[in-house]
């Protein structure tokens, strides 16, 4: 039936649809079917394994699974392959359709060129930035007042979500009219709930603002995970920790913690929540070095599924990349090699849309600042204008347009890593006073 429907004249979108449900069909049909429930089974065990292993910190105990997993993933990955020029391209086209190891290659080398050495820089600066104000008791209650207020202030619509409190903050969607975010509080750590709060809003007002006609489709979410990703890291990193954005909602920060706040300026304020201090968990890093824990995972998944790596040195490779990288060492598996547990759920090819995502994001914001005032929408906390901004060139559309097609609509070219290396470099050199 849709082979036929593939023959008629059909929309765009309906177009868009039909060829993910044929390419999740076809992808499906390659795998045999007891082979896939086998596999299924194993990842279940696999997460529950990982679990005990980080908790014991035991990188030996998860390694067989590990082992397996990746054997079985580019087994499935070569019945699925058709012109693509390695099998990591193959698992990189389910998160990220249209890139692939060769634009992922330049991408990364371009962090590697100019970002490594940036941090270097601010690592030996004798600028040290004070944030001991973030780490005060701040009462759980008015930070959830606080950021409740925060989501809506951004564009939150309360008419098609609802947000609560999880463990590790999430977002899920059921339609564009039903979106649920999460967000974690710290009694002790201001800024963690705050920023949580700003990138989940930023991942469901992409989501409450697909168009009603393909909401419920496979086509009626984001266009891949890094355009997902960009969204929330806009809202989190671009728009979230400049100073433009502050100026009008510090104030009302001050008074909600005048305790530990009414002391703290807005430009302290504003330089803390941009502190580069590397740290050994990809999900506490700051906005500088957060893609080079994703160019650590993106080196050895290619490395992984080119059998070019002894899984029994794993956890060595990872620390030799974090000491070269960011200049420090695990100390063990479970702040290294185990933290993550996308590889124990076989989500291979992943990671790499994180630091997409950012990238993306930059690109954007680089159009938008040659084509907009989107400065003064922020500074003066008319976000509507910016979220129907976003809604007309990106949201709309879900997935009918893959990333690329949507950012040469809107920007007049494919991706570009160079406006996000510009955006890094501008940012942090001007906070650090370099060169």
């Amino acid at each position: 039936m849709l082979l036929e429907l593939e023959k008629q004249e059909l929309t765009i979108s309906q177009k868009a649809i039909v060829k993910k449900w044929l390419k999740d069909i076809r992808d499906l049909e390659k795998i045999p079917a007891q082979k896939y429930q086998e596999h299924q089974e194993r990842l279940m065990i696999a997460q529950r394994v990982w679990q005990k292993a980080k908790l014991e910190n035991n990188y030996q105990s998860f390694m067989p699974y590990l082992k397996e997993i990746v054997a079985t993933e580019k087994e499935f990955a070569q019945y699925r392959k058709t012109n693509e020029a390695c099998l990591y391209d193959v698992v990189l086209e389910d998160y990220e359709p249209g890139f692939h190891v060769e634009e992922l290659d330049e991408f990364f080398n371009q962090l590697k060129e100019h970002i490594v050495p940036l941090l270097k820089e601010i690592q030996a600066s004798p600028i040290k930035i004070d944030k001991e104000y973030n780490y005060k008791h701040y009462s759980l209650n008015k930070q959830k007042e606080f950021n409740r207020w925060l989501a809506g202030y951004v564009g939150f619509d309360f008419k098609k979500g609802v947000i609560k409190e999880s463990e590790h903050p999430f977002t899920t969607e059921f339609h564009n009219h039903d979106v649920r975010i999460t967000t974690h509080y710290y009694e002790n750590n201001l800024e963690s709930a705050l920023f949580s709060t700003i990138h989940e809003s930023g991942h469901a007002i992409y989501e409450m603002n697909i168009d009603d006609d393909i909401t419920m489709t496979p086509v009626g979410s984001g266009a891949s995970m890094g355009m997902h990703e960009s969204q929330s890291r806009f809202y989190e990193n671009i728009i979230g920790r400049s100073e433009e954005f502050w100026k009008p909602v510090y104030p009302r920060l001050q008074i909600f913690f005048a305790d530990n706040l009414e002391e703290v300026s807005l430009e302290q304020f504003v330089q803390g929540i941009n502190k580069v201090e590397a740290s050994l968990i990809r999900t506490e890093a700051d906005e500088l070095t957060y893609p080079l824990h994703i160019m650590i995972r993106y080196e050895l998944e290619k490395k992984m599924f080119a059998g070019e790596v002894d899984f029994e040195q794993l956890p060595q490779l990872w620390n030799q990349l974090y000491q070269e990288y960011l200049g420090i060492t695990p100390q063990n598996d479970s702040e290294g090699i185990l933290q993550d547990i996308h590889w124990a759920g076989g989500s291979f090819g992943y990671f790499p849309s994180y630091a997409l995502g950012s990238a993306i994001a930059a690109q954007i914001y680089a159009h938008m600042q040659k084509t907009t005032a989107v400065a003064d929408w922020v500074e003066s906390g008319d976000f509507q204008v910016l979220k129907k901004y976003l809604q007309e060139y990106i949201h709309q559309y879900g997935a009918i347009y893959q990333t690329n097609e949507l950012l040469e609509k809107l920007t007049g070219e494919k991706f570009n890593p160079k406006y996000y290396i510009e955006y890094l470099t501008n940012k942090f050199t001007k906070l650090y006073h370099l060169r």
